[in-house]
């Protein structure tokens, strides 16, 4: 009798032990995607700025249509970009063609000077500021997950609920060089 009612409570112990551990990694796992949301919130505000500002810049510097025209062209693929992946390529092809225009903004004194463009810009440096630390916290978030499904005992669980390791929202590359480089000025 002793050695049955033994044997049950090490199947309940095992059984607590799986249903904790599953629980964390639900836990975590929604924690990202929480994390991922507040990102995509501050994505969404940056992309709400940016046709106030081209606006802005195409008042007096209308002959830049080209750089005005990438901004808006990086924007539109970042608002359709889906995925912590495909998002960190488009916001980095977005940062660079940004980062262009403000060169052209040390071109006209006038639209430096201006309280719009002013107010714009740092609207929007302040809205860059929380998608970094955004960013951080998800980056943050997904790293916890990940290492809870590789580590045992996570790794014995995780295929349980079908987890599987997930993206972090990175700057590729390609895009990170692009950021880098320093924007042509022409006249």
């Amino acid at each position: 009798m002793s050695g049955f009612l033994i044997f049950i409570l090490l199947i309940v112990a095992i059984v607590i032990f799986v249903v904790t551990i599953y629980n964390r990694i639900v836990a975590l796992s929604q924690r990202t995607e929480q994390s991922f949301a507040d990102v995509d919130v501050q994505l969404k505000l940056r992309h709400d700025l940016i046709p106030n500002l081209v606006e802005t810049v195409k008042g007096y510097a209308a002959h830049e249509k080209d750089t005005l025209d990438a901004v808006i062209t990086a924007r539109n693929a970042a608002q359709a970009a889906h995925g912590p992946a495909a998002q960190g390529a488009a916001e980095g092809v977005l940062g660079a063609a940004l980062g262009k225009m403000f060169a052209l903004a040390e071109a006209y004194p006038d639209l430096k000077a201006n309280t719009n463009f002013l107010e714009l810009q740092r609207e929007l440096s302040d809205v860059e500021n929380k998608i970094a630390a955004a960013r951080r916290f998800f980056n943050n978030a997904v790293q916890e997950f990940n290492t809870s499904i590789q580590q045992i005992p996570g790794n014995l669980v995780a295929p349980l609920g079908g987890f599987a390791a997930k993206e972090y929202f990175e700057v590729p590359e390609a895009s990170r060089e692009q950021i880098e480089a320093a924007p042509d000025v022409k006249f």
